[in-house]
């Protein structure tokens, strides 16, 4: 350093990093009679923050820019001051457009030509100077001509700025508008199904009836004496053409209570009598089958306003369940009570009872019940049109139960 004695004027200065890490700072001032100051200055710590400082400033650019979202911040005063490259390619915009740090109004008049409805311009304003001024968050949808959607979030920062978010929700939006296109596509073929079963339920009903009635008459003898094989023959018609004709009238229950249009009487209705009744109708096949049909009926059950039919119509449904999966030996209790607020009506069994499978399943409309203890496949149709019809008089049907615990179906319907 020998030039530093023959320099004249101003002082140098230089930086030396010696061999063990550490930062100096050297100023050297030739002295005009001759010699030199040297002031030394040890900035290590002073040069590894700052180290320290450009790393993390690194890293917070890379992050900010490799962000799935957009963002841009904009200052107080509603010009934009940061944003990431995701913010910049969505705009669809040059480097040097917002380079120049533009305001948001400068922004939303820049991108007007390329949304789907200019006018929706305006959100970028309000969702900016909703932060930045009223600094309250809030959020917006834009669509591009292009056809992609934006979500958009203003949120303000503690410092007076605004940040706002730019989430790409094409994707998402897209599927929706299938899922919208399909659920209109199985709700237009749900009531084409619903309108058929309708309709062949009454196209059935007619030859039932016919075959009924001429069945009817042949057991009479009204075609003349039958032989004991032949009465047998017509017997089995007639139950054949009973099991038909209740479950068409289960079919067109169904559908006429999805539909809205199921016929209902309001009438007073006493329960303690129509659980009576029930239990008178339906004792002999569950005898039959080795079951201890019991009834505990309390006064306080009392009455309500309602269809008696219908009802009489769900505590049938409910039984014939539990007697069909009941095992012989097996036990059902039917029991009802109240309170002035409304009435409750309890059948269950302790059958084999439902796992968590087969409950989801119980009130889905034609589903099949394949492991009834009488070994029937019928279409389950008596649970869906129970809760139907006692839905119909403002209550609530509901299903526990266990497996080797037994099931409870209980009522609950308003006074």
């Amino acid at each position: 350093r020998r030039d530093w004695f023959r320099a004249s004027g101003d002082p140098i200065e230089d930086q030396w990093l010696l061999p063990g890490g550490k930062h100096l700072r050297v100023v050297a001032q030739p002295i005009p009679d001759g010699g030199l100051v040297l002031i030394f200055e040890d900035q290590t710590e002073q040069v590894q923050l700052a180290s320290a400082r450009d790393t993390l400033l690194r890293v917070q650019t890379a992050t900010f820019d490799s962000l799935f979202e957009a963002v841009g911040v904009f200052e107080g005063n509603g010009r934009l001051s940061n944003w990431n490259s995701r913010f910049v390619s969505n705009w669809e915009q040059d480097e040097e457009f917002f380079g120049s740090h533009p305001h948001v109004d400068a922004l939303a008049d820049k991108v007007t030509p390329l949304l789907a409805d200019p006018e929706r311009a305006k959100v970028i304003r309000d969702l900016v100077r909703s932060a930045t001024l009223d600094r309250k968050q809030r959020s917006g949808r834009i669509a591009l001509a292009s056809g992609r959607f934006y979500e958009l979030a203003a949120v303000p920062l503690p410092d007076g700025n605004a940040l706002l978010t730019m989430l790409d929700i094409t994707d998402s939006r897209n599927i929706e508008s299938a899922l919208r296109e399909r659920a209109d596509a199985l709700e237009q073929a749900d009531k084409v199904k619903t309108n058929f079963l309708a309709n062949m339920s009454y196209e059935l009903r007619t030859p039932l009836t016919s075959i009924a009635g001429y069945a009817e008459m042949l057991e009479a003898g009204m075609a003349g004496p039958l032989s004991d094989q032949a009465q047998d023959y017509a017997k089995s018609i007639l139950e054949a053409s009973g099991r038909l004709g209740g479950m068409i009238d289960r079919v067109l229950d169904l559908t006429q209570g999805t539909s809205g249009g199921l016929p209902m009487e309001q009438k007073n209705v006493e329960l303690a009598m129509l659980a009576h009744d029930a239990v008178r109708l339906h004792k002999p096949a569950a005898e039959a089958k080795g079951l201890e049909f019991v009834a505990h009926v309390e006064p306080m059950v009392g009455a309500i306003r309602g269809d008696a039919r219908r009802l009489a119509q769900v505590l049938g449904h409910l039984i014939d369940n539990a007697i069909a999966y009941t095992p012989p030996g097996g036990r059902i209790l039917l029991h009802a009570d109240g309170d002035t607020a409304g009435a409750r009506i309890v059948v269950s069994d302790n059958g084999p009872g439902m796992d968590a499978a087969s409950q989801a399943r119980a009130f889905d409309s034609f589903s099949r019940a394949a492991n009834a203890r009488d070994g029937s496949t019928a279409l389950g149709l008596g649970l869906p049109v129970a809760r139907q019809l006692v839905e119909a008089h403002g209550g609530t049907l509901t299903l526990l139960s266990e497996v080797g615990e037994g099931t409870a179906i209980s009522i609950e319907l308003p006074r």
